[in-house]
């Protein structure tokens, strides 16, 4: 799951940037010597870094332009509306993301000062660079590949919008097995691009290689697809994966007896909801999938990812009490200005109780506490929080895999797959595998201490042995040669 739903915005007490990919623009008139040029800087928030680069330019009468990277978060171009340098000062704003920068030009290559968003405050360094530094992704495949990519449209006719994705397919032969590839929490495009990682992209190019024909496609509302994921919850993504099998379904390169649906995260809370309305569906895989009520989910992954960032047992037991309150306010809610009456104390309560550090990072601002409530009260959040895979899984008749990393912080793994196993047993499934994989995160990397704060750092995008693995047993259950 990228900087997504599940690993940072459930997390009450995790200051997270948020930058959004928008169109470039100029920012306004200033006078400009001594900070034209590229600037890059490091966030150091809980569970994480994240560099930013400003793009600093000046036109020949003088005036500055500047635009936003946020490279770690594959995110370019983000505008700077407001720009001024006096007294060797420099002031940024970025209204799109409701942040701001301030600083001290110290020297020729440094600027010292502060970043501002969302009600938090934090540090910023940058200093001048010649070109920003490309993170290394060896798995990624380049063109030209040695099989068919076709940019695709699909109606979800729930929604009443277009999807559109890409599909891959071998060069020859057919009609093949396929796989639908569904994203973890939060809008993503088609690859799952996230932390600097496409994983789809990676795992896409693994199983066509095998001869299966694979499609992912971009979540509604980015990218090319229609829709607005702004409102919609768990239930509502399900309906776009439909639509993406049902149209593999139309296809005369596809077997329609031999489409598969494979989740990563809260993909793999989809895949089963689809394959129990699709009974036609033919085999499901579940990358890092849930098997415990969504509220069990989020608590264990709080504990997790602060535990992996060096949070104090202490400071794990106070945020846990909070949390669970905040978690029961939002599943039994009838009246959400009511809860949120009763929300904003308890935040407070709990940024109170936050390190020094912490607290120059997120602070109590009546800003930040707005954001944390409109977050878990959001359609999406109080679904996921109220929803129990178990009967669905329980009712699921394909085969099964389930695969989840032993260092996964985010979807807690043995609570987890020993959850899928049970239900898959208990409801009479008779061809399924669960298997924690050891060494890995959630993003089925090679990793130390699976926390978040890694997943840009590490150049590998998914471990060999979760493609094999995913692979091998995809090629089985599909019956495609080799």
């Amino acid at each position: 799951m990228k900087s997504s739903r599940l690993s940072l915005l459930t997390h009450v007490l995790l200051a997270a940037v948020i930058l959004v990919l928008l169109p470039v623009t100029n920012c306004k008139a200033g006078p400009a010597k001594g900070v034209a040029g590229l600037w890059q800087g490091t966030l150091k928030v809980p569970g994480g870094e994240l560099r930013v680069v400003f793009h600093i330019n000046k036109a020949a009468d003088g005036k500055l332009s500047a635009t936003l990277d946020s490279p770690d978060q594959s995110a370019t171009g983000i505008p700077v509306d407001d720009c001024s340098f006096s007294n060797g000062r420099l002031k940024l704003a970025v209204r799109s993301i409701a942040g701001s920068f301030e600083g001290t030009l110290k020297n020729d290559s440094t600027i010292e000062g502060t970043w501002t968003q969302g009600g938090a405050s934090l540090p910023l360094v940058l200093r001048r660079i010649e070109k920003v530094e490309q993170a290394n992704r060896p798995q990624e495949p380049k063109k030209p590949y040695p099989y068919k990519e076709e940019e695709v449209e699909f109606e979800n006719g729930a929604g009443g919008f277009k999807l559109a994705g890409t599909l891959t397919q071998p060069d020859s032969g057919g009609p093949f097995a396929a796989v639908v590839l569904i994203s973890g929490s939060g809008p993503q495009n088609r690859d799952e691009q996230v932390f600097g990682h496409r994983p789809f992209l990676v795992l896409a190019d693994y199983l066509t290689r095998q001869g299966v024909a694979v499609l992912r496609y971009d979540d509604r509302g980015v990218g090319k697809s229609g829709g607005d994921s702004k409102t919609a919850t768990t239930l509502d993504l399900a309906t776009d994966a439909r639509a993406a099998f049902e149209y593999l379904k139309t296809r005369k390169e596809i077997d329609p007896k031999r489409i598969g649906l494979l989740g990563h995260s809260e993909g793999g809370v989809i895949a089963p909801i689809v394959a129990n309305e699709a009974p036609d569906v033919a085999f499901v895989v579940l990358m890092a999938g849930t098997g415990v009520p969504g509220d069990s989910v989020l608590m264990l992954q709080s504990q997790l990812v602060a535990k992996a960032e060096g949070a104090a047992d202490t400071t794990l037991a106070k945020s846990a009490v909070v949390q669970r309150a905040l978690m029961n306010l939002a599943m039994t809610a009838t009246d959400t200005a009511v809860a949120a009456a009763r929300m904003r104390p308890l935040l407070k309560q709990a940024m109170a109780q936050l390190s020094p550090n912490d607290t120059q990072a997120l602070n109590s601002s009546d800003q930040a506490i707005e954001q944390q409530v409109k977050a878990v009260l959001s359609p999406w959040f109080r679904y996921f929080l109220n929803y129990d895979p178990r009967p669905t899984l329980t009712k699921l008749r394909q085969p099964v895999l389930a695969i989840v990393g032993e260092k996964d912080v985010q979807i807690a793994p043995k609570e987890n797959l020993a959850a899928i196993e049970a239900a898959l047993k208990a409801g009479g499934n008779k061809d399924y595998l669960v298997k924690e994989l050891p060494g890995l995160n959630h993003l089925f990397q090679t990793a130390s201490t699976g926390g978040v704060s890694e997943y840009a750092k590490i150049e590998e995008t998914i471990a060999p042995t979760a493609l094999k693995e995913m692979g091998d047993w995809i090629l089985a259950h599909a019956r495609v040669r080799k």
